[in-house]
């Protein structure tokens, strides 16, 4: 795959991912209007993170970093790729079908372990209610991205990436039915959730049967293949699950406070929108590359490729955190102040968007290194590193909440993914030339982080000036229309001028997408 085509797919990816993330913000300002931030709201979150906590383990974390440097191998070497596919198919679904039924058998253990706070309050026999409707979505959405992890290593990344809009298309319709017509929101919200993953196995399925993989169920075979991708997803299992025990910690601190767990969760989704459309993507498109490179011994194409993944990125992502840390509250107020959410939600929501800001670029660069890994089969060093982690955010987690409550687990999330790209970094430079980033991406860098700056200069200004439109309820959207205008003028303008990007490169890259 060359430089321009690796980028048409990152923006292919990104585009879809935008949709998605743009959707899934008026996905939660209806949830922040229509249930607002409060018992209902944390329940549902409890709910709902569960699983797509075991979804990451299993299928996107564990999964995925086995199953697609394998299969885009055999793909290149022509070795039984529709073989191995289909047993990988039969053998995940005989083990999420059974997590399925144990989950709902154990919800509330589970809630109990997730959301220890809930105990005692209305909210824990909630969570135990929405977890038992919710829980299924694991098993339609670990074999959608199956099949997804097919039509990436085929180079077929637009349906893939497609479908999970369908999930912000399913609950958006649910809450608006139920407000219109007076039903229970809450009820439909969750009820939404195994109806969208069924629509999002469908649609992958079908994509990937007409690329040529029309898998059915069978019997599910032991061959020398599932052991091997056994043997590499095991130590990415045990990853995974570190990652997945930081977000519980979070969650166990928050849910001692009231409302604290939706004001995290808001918080999250507006980060999550430069890390979906920037970091997940270079991500998907990234790993089957460097796989096939690396299979065929073209180390400068696989550094090439690298570097040009996390120029790209970074390029995108920079920006983005200098935004969420200079101007969190004019974002907030525009998107989540309305309805049942008040201006005390609004700050709190504001102060963790700033702190996760801060720790954005780590979370988009460990997407970017995750791979150097995956690619060569190495995933045991990926969870040593996940275990130090996972350290760090316990302990800062649960060390710093004495003192400064409720935000004390965004400051551990942010330090903690610092630690992680640290020990990622650190760990690359084993494998060579091929894991290490070219003159070009060393030369661009420092000018990203000038262009950078000066945005945020500008929309430190920008805001102060804005300050009148953005206190009025029909022209704050106007007002944060203009300021981010103002940030990317000003910061594709100065990188344009002092060369951090050249926006021919964006286009064309926009163009083949």
């Amino acid at each position: 795959m060359k430089p321009i085509r690796l980028m048409s797919g990152f923006f292919t990816v990104g585009v879809w991912t935008l949709l998605s993330r743009v959707l899934g913000f008026l996905r939660e300002v209806l949830l922040l209007s229509l249930i607002g931030p409060g018992p209902v709201m944390d329940a549902f979150v409890a709910a709902f993170r569960l699983p797509n906590m075991f979804r990451r383990f299993f299928a996107e974390g564990a999964f995925n970093a086995a199953f697609v440097p394998m299969f885009a191998k055999k793909l290149e070497g022509e070795e039984g790729a529709g073989k191995f596919a289909r047993d990988a198919f039969n053998g995940l679904s005989l083990v999420v079908l059974a997590l399925t039924a144990l989950g709902m058998v154990f919800m509330p253990g589970l809630v109990w372990l997730t959301a220890e706070g809930f105990v005692g309050d209305a909210r824990f026999d909630m969570t135990v209610e929405f977890g038992r409707i919710a829980f299924p979505y694991i098993l339609c959405m670990s074999l959608s991205a199956l099949f997804s992890g097919i039509l990436n290593a085929t180079g077929r990344f637009a349906v893939a990436a497609a479908a999970p809009v369908l999930l912000n298309i399913f609950v958006i319709a649910a809450m608006t039915f139920a407000a219109l017509t007076g039903g229970d929101v809450a009820l439909w919200l969750i009820w939404s959730i195994p109806l969208a993953g069924v629509a999002q196995l469908a649609l992958t399925w079908r994509a990937a049967a007409q690329a040529g993989y029309p898998l059915r169920p069978s019997r599910p075979r032991w061959t020398p293949d599932m052991r091997a991708m056994i043997v590499i997803a095991l130590p990415a299992a045990l990853a995974s699950g570190v990652m997945q025990i930081n977000l519980v910690v979070g969650q166990l601190v928050a849910s001692q406070y009231d409302k604290a767990v939706s004001w995290l969760f808001a918080a999250d989704r507006l980060y999550q929108l430069p890390l979906g459309v920037v970091g997940i993507a270079v991500g998907i498109v990234l790993l089957p590359d460097l796989s096939r490179r690396l299979r065929a011994g073209d180390n400068d194409g696989a550094q090439t490729a690298l570097s040009r993944a996390a120029e790209i990125s970074l390029a995108l992502t920079i920006p983005s955190a200098v935004a969420l840390m200079v101007v969190p509250f004019a974002l907030v107020t525009v998107l989540f102040q309305r309805g049942a959410s008040g201006v005390d939600d609004t700050a709190a929501i504001a102060t963790a968007v700033m702190i996760y800001g801060l720790g954005l670029p780590s979370f988009v660069l460990q997407k970017i290194l995750q791979p150097v890994y995956f690619a060569r089969e190495d995933t045991r060093r990926p969870f040593y590193f996940a275990v130090v982690a996972m350290v760090v955010n316990a302990a800062l987690a649960v060390g710093l909440a004495p003192f400064i409550g409720w935000i004390a687990p965004a400051v551990a999330t942010t330090l903690a993914g610092w630690t992680m790209f640290a020990c990622l970094a650190i760990g690359a430079r084993r494998f060579g030339d091929a894991a290490k980033f070219d003159a070009r991406f060393h030369k661009r860098i420092w000018r990203i982080l000038i262009a950078s700056a000066a945005m945020g200069v500008a929309l430190w200004l920008g805001n102060a000036a804005l300050q009148p439109m953005l206190g009025l309820p029909w022209w704050r959207g106007l007002a944060l229309v203009l300021l981010i205008a103002i940030g990317a003028v000003s910061y594709f303008g100065i990188g344009q001028l002092i060369g951090a990007f050249r926006l021919s490169e964006f286009k064309r890259a926009v163009r083949r997408g």
